[in-house]
Parts: C-alpha cells; sequence; structure tokens
C-alpha cells in the first residue's frame, strides 16, 4: 500500500502530514499562522484542512503530532485545535486529540515558553508525569535530574525516550506501518554543553524509510538546524556507518530555505555550502528527487524581500535548483503555485517511488503520480 506526504502553505512555518501504508496520521509542526479572515491572506487554515482529512478518515484523533520545536512557526494556535490531557479548558468536544506527543527534551525543560509553546511543554511535562502518550527525543539520562527534582521517577520513564542514532519504537518497515523513523537529533551533549537552549540547533532531525512492494524510499525532515548541526549529523552518521541513513528521494527543506542551513556566507548568487552539508545534499539525494521548501516565494534580485535577514534567501535557492537540476529532479515552495492560490503539496510514496499526487487527501479518492518517480 502507498504512504502519501503533504506540506501545506503556511508561508515561512511548518506543518506536513505523513500518511502510513496503515492509515496511522502523523503531524508534522503545527505552524497555522495564517488569518483566514483575511482575503488577501493566502496561506491554507491548517486546522481546516486536518479537518477534512480526519472527517474523510472518520477519525477524531492523529496517531502521532510531532513538535520539532517550540519555535511560534511550528506550534501556533495549536491551543486552538488540540484536545489537551493537562487541563480542562482544553477538552471541548470540537477538539482533535493527540495519540501520542513528540517533542524535543528542551520542550520539558525551558523556563521562558509563552502562549502555545507554553502548553506544549505543559502537556508534554503531563504526558511524562503519566508515564504514557510520549515521546521525548534525547538521551534519557540527560533528563534525569530534572525528572527527578520534579518527583518524576526516571527508571519506569526512560522507555519513552529516544535518542540520536536509534529508531522510534513502534514502527517496522516489514511491519503493517511499512516504514521506520530514524532519529538524527537532537544530540544529548549538544544539551549538555548548551548554556542557554538553542531551539533550532536542538530540533528534531529524522529520516522516514517507506517501504512498498520490497522497494524504499526515503524522506528526510529537516527541522530549522543550521549548517553546524547538519555537518555534526552528517559526521556522527558516516563515523557509526549510517550513511544510508541520509538517503533522500523527498527533502523537507532546512529552516525555510536559510543560506544558514548551507554554510556560513549568503553569497552573491548562490551560498556555498559546507562540505558535510554538500555531501548531503550532492551525494545523498537520488535521482529525481524532490526539496520542498516550507516558504514565502523565493525573492527576486533586487527586491526588498531579496535584502532581508529572514528566509528564504535567493542564493540558497539556487543552490537547491542547481542539486535537483543535476539529478533531474525538482525544487518545489509551498507558497509559489503553478496557479491560483496556494494548495497543499500531497506526494504519493510507492514501490515506483515518490512522485506528485493529483489532489489532496480532503478531496481525493485516488491519487496518481503526474510526474516522474524519485528514487
Amino acid at each position: 500500500m502507498p504512504a502519501y506526504v503533504t506540506f501545506y502553505p503556511l508561508g515561512n512555518a511548518d506543518g506536513s502530514l505523513i500518511e502510513l501504508a496503515n492509515k496511522q496520521l502523523l503531524l508534522i509542526d503545527f505552524g497555522n499562522q495564517g488569518n483566514p479572515d483575511d482575503p488577501e491572506d493566502e496561506r491554507c487554515d491548517l486546522a481546516e484542512e486536518l479537518r477534512k482529512v480526519l472527517r474523510k478518515a472518520d477519525r477524531k484523533s492523529l496517531d502521532v503530532v510531532c513538535f520539532t520545536h517550540l519555535d511560534d512557526d511550528h506550534c501556533q494556535r495549536m491551543g486552538e485545535f488540540f484536545w489537551l490531557r493537562h487541563s480542562a479548558a482544553y477538552q471541548d468536544d470540537d477538539r482533535v486529540e493527540i495519540d501520542e506527543l513528540w517533542v524535543p527534551a528542551c520542550a520539558l525543560t525551558e523556563t521562558t515558553l509563552k502562549n502555545d509553546a507554553r502548553l506544549v511543554r505543559q502537556e508534554a511535562r503531563h504526558r511524562l508525569r503519566e508515564g504514557k502518550g510520549i515521546r521525548v527525543f534525547s538521551r534519557a539520562e540527560r533528563l534525569k535530574d530534572w525528572m527527578e527534582a520534579e518527583g518524576i521517577d526516571f527508571e519506569s520513564r526512560k522507555h519513552l525516550f529516544v535518542d540520536a542514532g536509534k529508531p522510534v519504537p513502534g514502527f517496522d518497515k516489514a511491519g503493517a506501518s511499512a516504514a521506520e523513523f530514524f532519529v538524527h537529533s537532537p544530540f544529548a551533549w549538544r544539551q549538555d554543553e548548551n548554556t542557554v537552549v538553542d531551539r533550532n540547533g536542538d530540533s528534531i532531525v529524522f529520516q522516514v524509510t517507506f517501504v512498498d512492494g520490497g522497494k524504499e524510499s526515503y524522506a528526510l525532515f529537516g527541522s530549522d538546524v543550521d549548517y553546524l548541526a547538519i555537518t555534526d549529523i552528517v559526521s556522527i552518521s558516516r563515523r557509526y556507518g549510517n550513511a544510508d541513513r541520509l538517503r533522500w528521494d523527498l527533502m523537507k527543506l532546512f529552516h525555510h530555505c536559510s543560506y544558514k542551513s548551507l554554510g556560513p556566507e549568503r553569497g552573491e548568487d548562490e551560498t556555498e555550502a559546507a562540505e558535510n552539508v554538500r555531501w548531503l545534499f550532492e551525494d545523498q539525494g537520488r535521482k529525481r528527487c524532490t526539496i520542498v521548501s516550507p516558504s514565502w516565494p523565493i525573492p527576486l534580485p533586487g527586491t526588498a524581500e531579496d535584502d532581508d535577514k529572514q528566509p528564504p534567501h535567493r542564493q540558497a535557492a539556487n543552490h537547491h535548483r542547481r542539486v535537483v537540476r543535476d539529478k533531474q529532479g525538482d525544487f518545489m515552495v509551498t507558497m509559489e503555485p503553478a496557479s491560483g492560490k496556494p494548495k497543499p503539496i500531497r506526494f504519493e510514496i510507492d514501490r515506483y517511488g515518490v512522485g506528485i499526487a493529483l489532489a489532496a487527501p480532503s478531496v481525493a479518492t485516488a491519487s496518481t503520480s503526474t510526474t516522474a518517480r524519485q528514487g
């Protein structure tokens, strides 16, 4: 059975949905920053898009909701949408339940969070105290002292942690899910050294391996890590013989097409990637691979947006376009539609590889690839 990955047009914000072969639904981030009351705001209403999916599936819950880190563009308005266990104020019948919550370890310990980020923290702490419905990404020992100070029994909770370099329990390439999730970040040692929480550097990065008909396809979900974190990911993966864990047919691009995820300098026309980052893009991307940038449109040269310090950066986009061009692949931007208003971009993943599906899951009854398959 095929799997599907859908990327939603949210501006410089993240929200993507993975549907596995066994119909499990995994939401990666909830950056619902659009204004549905503003007719000129072309960002989609992520809450409404997800409700369409759930109505079609006759469900009221998502199997997994992963907050890769707690910046606003990854969790905004989640408190309006989700049924939260830690407070009756977020438990009305119209809300969507989370069967399993995924968070990086720093989401539990950061003390300065506000608004929706704070809600994620409180929900994660509640679930860790209950000992169920949560996965924390880091080495368990990293939080041993904090858990003891919070009155949480360490030994009975450490199975809920997933360290970098390990697969996420509960998924099996040979089982019903036909998928495996391999964690690349956060590194516990980074968090040990940091005196201040670095949300981007300590965010969740993972590879998904999808299997159909005995054939494997690969997706890399890059979160908002910079080139230094990517350099570490590549170095450690190669050192431990895990280079295959960085293969990709489909990449959710790092940090909204920022040059800082490639190298230290933006460059004039194209950002020059650091050595390990270059290897990740040029050597690990497979033929007909696709890079998806969850971002505003790429700025044109000489425009005000082109001078902006914030991503997306034209020079980074030129790097990505060159990479996929050399591989006969595609570079896609969520807020750059082929025509009309931006719509969700849905990929079908089966034994033939990764291809664009005809329609988003809320309106499709069957999906057919319209482009050459990746992989």
